[in-house]
């Protein structure tokens, strides 16, 4: 799990402005090095390539103001493109993809190229003089700053071809998908194995129950966005009790509210009150890196965004549903961990985590509550359901899958009329069953009247 100093450092990473300040440092330390080498040592530059190096301090600083200048307009056209561009992401698709475009590096490095070249020639311009104290031209310097501007007119052509394809549908679509399946792959490396199957044992929770429990109030009112396990299973074992989690990542907690439960001792201290909000980090938002669940949620607003009147694009959706096939692909193969987390045999701390059972329904059904009357987007669910289905042996989440097959078989009894489309799905239905079965099964066509 993700201790605070690194979520920190990964938040940092992630905001639009820490990437650019880092450029412009290195752009000023440049700047400083070139024209201490210019100082320090004559290289007789002018004398071997006048054409180059021999503008003289006139030249050089209109060289260098004409750079500058022309950096930090571009810098300014490239923030307006990229609030444009979040602005109509946010009332196309979504509000919650806002965030993959500020941790876009092509957008943060864009940015910082043009800073850096302009913060670079304001020091080398301050370095340029003539007159009667003595004429200094850091040659070395001004023909960087010149290499530079062809460097920004680069950068500036594949920036407006980038910014061009990170608003495609298809783009944020996969953009969501790529960080959710790596989420998934951090957070249940371990392949599922045959002794997984079973469900939760509630018997220690069932037995705990009857005993007294002390709530641990939260501290902040936000979302859960990272849980340090390690520190929270160290918590228990140093007073040597039982804790258990009341939220998970992802929820939203009120200040005051119980965060943390644990057997009554009659010890506790605000010490260990402070200790236990410090194993969370709560914010204003939802974060992908331990919440898979988010990352699903954000294709899922996609596609009801796309399934909604106003827009009605269900090219959109059925992408987002193909993507989320692939999400629950991944996981109907992981071992997701069992909510008792023990330490030397001893079950420590009862947490709050996600199932696939959860994660299935959060990926497909307010999909197919938005989707009545939409026979492509029924069948594209019911293909993802397919997908999912082929790569899982476990009669568990078989079941689950099946429950989401009969679902969706409702959706369309009750919605599509025409027997041509009901037919098809009808088709659909059989391929999906014989897939979660594992063999052939009889045709069952859906008639006019509703009924099989």
């Amino acid at each position: 799990m993700t201790k605070k100093p690194h979520h920190g450092w990964q938040a940092m990473r992630s905001s639009f402005w820490f990437v650019p300040a880092l450029m412009v440092i290195d752009a000023v330390v440049l700047a400083i090095l070139l024209i201490t080498l210019d100082s320090s040592v004559d290289l007789h530059l002018e004398g071997r390539w006048p054409l180059l190096f021999g503008a003289g301090a006139a030249g050089a600083r209109g060289l260098l103001t004409t750079v500058a200048s022309s950096m930090i307009t571009v810098a300014g056209l490239v923030f307006s493109i990229t609030l444009v561009a979040l602005s109509l992401t946010s009332g196309q698709y979504s509000s919650r993809v806002i965030r993959n475009f500020m941790r876009d590096r092509v957008n943060q490095w864009v940015l910082g190229v043009f800073l850096g070249i302009f913060a670079y020639c304001l020091v080398v311009l301050r370095t340029i003089r003539e007159g009667d104290g003595g004429t200094f031209v850091p040659t070395l310097a001004v023909l960087t700053g010149l290499m530079l501007a062809f460097v920004g007119i680069a950068v500036l052509i594949h920036f407006i071809h980038h910014i061009a394809t990170s608003i495609q549908a298809s783009s944020i679509v996969a953009t969501a998908a790529q960080e959710t399946l790596a989420a998934v792959d951090q957070l249940f490396p371990d392949e599922l194995g045959d002794d997984d199957d079973r469900g939760a044992d509630d018997t220690l929770a069932n037995a705990r129950t009857r005993q007294p429990w002390l709530a641990l109030p939260a501290s902040k009112t936000g979302y859960i966005e990272t849980l340090d396990a390690h520190a929270l299973l160290d918590v228990a074992r140093g007073l040597d009790t039982l804790l258990r989690m009341e939220h998970g990542i992802g929820d939203f907690v009120v200040a005051g509210t119980p965060l943390v439960s644990l057997l009554d001792r009659g010890d506790l201290d605000e010490a260990t009150t402070a200790r236990l909000n410090a194993v969370y980090v709560i914010g204003r938002q939802r974060t992908v890196e331990q919440d898979v669940a988010f990352g699903i949620r954000q294709l899922v607003d996609i596609a009801m965004k796309a399934l909604s009147p106003g827009i009605n694009d269900t090219t959109t959706a059925v992408m987002c549903i193909d993507q989320l096939a692939a999400i629950l692909t991944r996981l109907a193969t992981r071992r997701i961990a069992p909510p008792y987390w023990l330490h030397q045999g001893a079950v420590r701390v009862i947490g709050r985590g996600p199932s696939f059972e959860g994660l299935l329904g959060e990926a497909f059904d307010q999909i197919r509550q938005h989707a009545g009357g939409n026979v492509a987007t029924l069948l594209r669910l019911l293909g993802a359901l397919q997908t999912i289905a082929c790569v899982t042996q476990s009669p568990r989440r078989r079941r689950a899958l099946g429950q989401k097959v009969d679902e969706i078989a409702e959706t369309a009894e009750r919605s599509i009329r025409s027997p041509h489309d009901r037919n098809q799905l009808a088709q659909r239905l059989v391929r999906v069953r014989e897939a979660l079965a594992g063999g052939p099964l009889p045709f069952v066509q859906i008639k006019q009247n509703g009924t099989p």
